[in-house]
């Protein structure tokens, strides 16, 4: 679907004017835990300069933009910006914006149109509390074997050596919208001292194309402990990287460690001082990934 389907002077219901900027906290119930996001439900007028400042603005790791959309289909097209530049895809401001809209348009299904593709989002508010939780369906995920030579510089940027690796979870690279590295930590306290190289990292990282490094701790088989240094979006790390977990889901079963559909819980941001919790679905047929999380207001 194209920009020109959309009635861009009606993204959702909203007046025209500057745009009010949401804040909420995904994959939590707790607006001090979680990972914030910025939520603009009517970016129609702006450009990608002022998409930019706003997010350089709100600080958070990324803010999503609702530039057009058809608020009765649930329909709509949505960019993500980080404080330093614009992310192809980004799932906890995914989280973030459905549970938003569901707020305004009541629960049920929604489309959004991102530069990665069409992501199907599901949402749900209990009848009980009021509480929302949004469902994402990811663009088809898979991963390969990282080269020597990506393995080697980010060690070297994060001060591991593959005697911190555990040997049973390969690196790979990983992608469920975008990409990222996936390095499986042998310890938790290995996972729990993270004192990287902010610009070597970012270098590495730029030379090719990742949008995080996602380090992980295996508690069980269904239980993985999670940490994402994002120094390319001038932040130092991800309280909870719903991108990431898609990205996760497809190594997982790229190595083999999936092989019925399985549920799989992710931890994160507790050695940051805001815990949260992911969900994510995997087949062993469909290339998709479902990561499911509630998200809650900041303020």
């Amino acid at each position: 679907m194209t920009s020109d389907t959309y009635d861009k002077n009606n993204v959702t219901g909203m007046s025209s004017g500057a745009p009010a900027v949401l804040r909420y906290s995904a994959f939590t119930d707790d607006p001090e835990g979680g990972n914030p996001a910025g939520v603009v439900l009517d970016a129609s007028a702006l450009d990608d300069a002022a998409m930019l400042a706003i997010a350089a603005e709100v600080g958070y790791s990324e803010t999503a933009f609702v530039t057009a959309g058809d608020a009765s289909a649930r329909r709509f097209q949505v960019r993500y910006f980080s404080p330093l530049a614009e992310v192809a895809f980004c799932g906890h401001a995914t989280v973030a914006l459905a549970v938003a809209l569901a707020e305004q348009l009541g629960a049920g299904d929604l489309l959004f149109d991102t530069p990665v593709g069409e992501i199907p989002v599901a949402t749900a508010i209990d009848p009980a509390d009021g509480t929302a939780r949004a469902t994402l369906t990811s663009v088809p995920a898979h991963s390969r074997a990282a080269a020597p030579r990506e393995l080697d510089a980010t060690l070297e940027a994060l001060h591991w050596s593959v005697d911190d690796l555990d040997a049973a979870l390969p690196p790979h690279v990983a992608f469920g919208g975008n990409e990222h590295l996936v390095l499986a930590a042998a310890s938790r306290s290995r996972l729990a001292d993270l004192d990287y190289d902010f610009d070597g990292l970012a270098d590495v990282m730029r030379r090719h194309g990742w949008t995080t490094v996602h380090l992980v701790w295996r508690e069980s088989p269904y239980l993985f402990h999670a940490r994402d240094p994002f120094p390319v979006g001038g932040v130092v790390e991800d309280p909870a990287t719903g991108a990431a977990a898609a990205a996760f889901g497809g190594y997982l079963r790229t190595l083999g460690l999936i092989t019925a559909p399985s549920t799989i819980g992710i931890r994160q941001g507790e050695d940051m001082g805001r815990p949260s919790d992911l969900r994510i679905d995997v087949s062993a047929e469909d290339g998709r990934v479902r990561v499911t999380g509630g998200a809650v207001p900041i303020g």
